[in-house]
């Protein structure tokens, strides 16, 4: 498991705003400082667990989503926003974790 970013939700706008019309939502690029923070604004009728929409998560990246998401509490089930790329999200503690699965040679 590797550090990808923290996720930090907001409703006001921010510098460096990337719309992402299929995710209903506008983030910041985390790779754009060193603390990878990203910020996230929601759009109205975003299909997000309300967890995820208010509440700041910390995101990683795994060798294998499948294994990590056993005995999880999965909050948001695996789905691909981008090529290459598999998501979910689970919830420890009150908490949104996302876990990130890479499928190409990609290294982030």
């Amino acid at each position: 498991m590797r550090f990808n970013h923290y996720g930090v939700p907001t409703t006001e706008r921010f510098e460096g705003e990337i719309d992402l019309p299929h995710l209903k939502m506008t983030v910041s690029d985390h790779l754009a400082n060193p603390y990878r923070i990203q910020l996230q604004r929601y759009w109205p009728g975003a299909p997000y667990p309300e967890l995820v929409k208010s509440v700041p998560h910390i995101a990683f990246s795994v060798d294998s989503l499948e294994s990590e998401l056993k005995h999880r509490k999965v909050i948001i089930p695996p789905n691909s926003p981008s090529e290459g790329l598999l998501v979910a999200f689970i919830e420890i503690n009150n908490i949104p974790v996302e876990l990130m699965e890479f499928l190409s040679d990609h290294t982030h």
